[in-house]
């Protein structure tokens, strides 16, 4: 048999051009069989209680740090990370079992509500089987802070993988079998484009949550709406980064290699748009420039590499293809550029300045290691140039005047505003945008709730 993207899926090691592993597409079968197990396994799932729940939780995280190396190694070689990013990448989602264990019971308790006879509550009920449909960038983390949530609700919880990372997806569905989940109510299945609209259709499937490009969700999202299905978009992100003349300038120079170049910059919630204010400008862009030559690229297996290799050659294509369009605009290439030589599928830290809003690199999301620097004549100007974008996922103020970063962040188009620091989700703290980022939050209270059945009960209303 002839293996191709349209019969199977298939996982290269971006570092090498080695490929890893082929899986062929789910035939209607194989959905059906999925469907039939998510089904039977939520109906027993929903009547256990909160407490055992949240123990599982914890059995989850536990299961996942005993496979924690084995984990880390998985995400390095099928998508490139950084080996410590991706040991990082593991310790957080386990952290994460422990803290909805921990608080999650609290969240989903019944709520009295203030009704003449006080007999009203607001109670969260389980919603059904949720459809996941996740990326490759976080391929553990995007499954771990929707799965972990949904789970406790009380929902199943159904993955439709990216196909580049097929042995990341095996690998997490051993960790919930290892922590006695049962079978059905976490469920992954290889879907192609036309096994996923199947079972957006399907009655067993009560929600879909989506976390991809624009493109992929607006397509997800208009079957969903047509299904009159709940579906929560975690899109991409042109999220700007604000240096104000009182900055710190060395903690905002720290942070904005961070924000733009961790993950290789395959963040949708990394700072991509510099909008620095003029007084400022000249001397940030000269450190940030030296910070970003010195970061080290090489074999993401290496403990030395902060950057490895794009997750996938079509990718890098198309980023250094947005790069060029950019400098043909009129901007000024002062790092990087060129795609690497070599099998692996390397961009080196790029960076751009005298970006205008006009430009390739301030209209589009640019995923992977490019900065693209623009300079406000003060900050009412980088307001307006921050919120001069489709995008609305997270945006970075640094300045030393706090009561102006806070009215600033006010008028921000976004769902995340940080202050003197950049963008990370959060177990703590809702996460997700507005504008063409998305809609509905992951995360903190918001996230749990999301996929519920917020349920009015009163007695006696006569």
């Amino acid at each position: 048999m002839t293996i191709t993207p349209a019969t199977h899926a298939i996982s290269i090691n971006p570092a090498t051009g080695e490929q890893l592993s082929v899986l062929p597409w789910a035939g209607a079968d194989d959905i059906e069989n999925a469907l039939q197990l998510a089904a039977a396994g939520f109906r027993d799932w929903r009547e256990t209680n909160i407490d055992y729940r949240a123990e599982k939780l914890r059995d989850i995280g536990k299961a996942l740090r005993a496979r924690s190396e084995e984990m880390a190694q998985m995400i390095t070689r099928e998508m490139g990370k950084p080996i410590n990013q991706a040991r990082a990448e593991v310790a957080k989602s386990a952290n994460l079992c422990d803290w909805y264990a921990e608080h999650g019971p609290a969240m989903l308790k019944a709520e009295p509500t203030l009704v003449e006879n006080q007999q009203a509550v607001i109670e969260y009920r389980p919603l059904g089987t949720i459809l996941a449909i996740m990326p490759w960038n976080f391929p553990l983390w995007q499954v771990m802070r929707g799965a972990v949530p949904i789970i406790l609700a009380g929902n199943g919880y159904l993955l439709k993988h990216a196909p580049n990372v097929m042995g990341c997806a095996q690998l997490i569905a051993q960790v919930f079998k290892d922590a006695g989940i049962p079978q059905g109510v976490y469920g992954w299945l290889n879907a192609d484009n036309d096994g996923v609209s199947q079972m957006i259709k399907d009655s067993r499937i009560a929600a879909v949550t989506v976390t991809g490009s624009v493109r992929a969700g607006a397509a997800i999202g208009a079957q969903a709406g047509a299904a009159l299905k709940k579906c929560v978009l975690e899109l991409g992100g042109s999220d700007p980064f604000i240096v104000l003349n009182d900055a710190d300038l060395e903690l905002a120079v720290k942070a904005a290699v961070a924000g733009r170049y961790q993950n290789t910059g395959q963040v949708c919630a990394a700072a991509k748009r510099f909008i620095i204010e003029e007084g400022i400008a000249s001397a940030f862009t000269e450190r940030f420039v030296a910070a970003a030559a010195a970061l080290k690229m090489g074999d993401p297996r290496d403990e030395e590499n902060t950057l490895g290799p794009m997750a996938r050659f079509d990718l890098r294509d198309e980023l250094h293809h947005q790069v060029e369009k950019t400098l043909a605009q009129g901007a000024r290439l002062l790092l990087g550029g060129e795609k690497m030589a070599g099998a692996g599928n390397y961009y080196p830290p790029t960076v751009l300045a005298n970006v205008t809003p006009e430009m390739t690199a301030f209209r589009e999301e640019m995923f992977g290691p490019v900065a693209a620097i623009t300079i406000a004549k003060d900050a009412e100007h980088a307001l307006e140039l921050a919120n001069n974008s489709e995008f609305g996922l997270s945006a970075t103020i640094f300045t030393t005047d706090e009561t102006r970063a806070r009215q600033m962040a006010a008028r921000l188009e976004c769902g995340g505003v940080f202050i003197n620091g950049y963008c990370a989700s959060d177990a703590r703290v809702a996460f997700g945008g507005v504008k063409k980022s998305g809609f509905g939050r992951e995360l903190s209270h918001f996230g749990l709730h999301e996929f519920c059945n917020i349920q009015t009960v009163w007695k006696d209303r006569i």
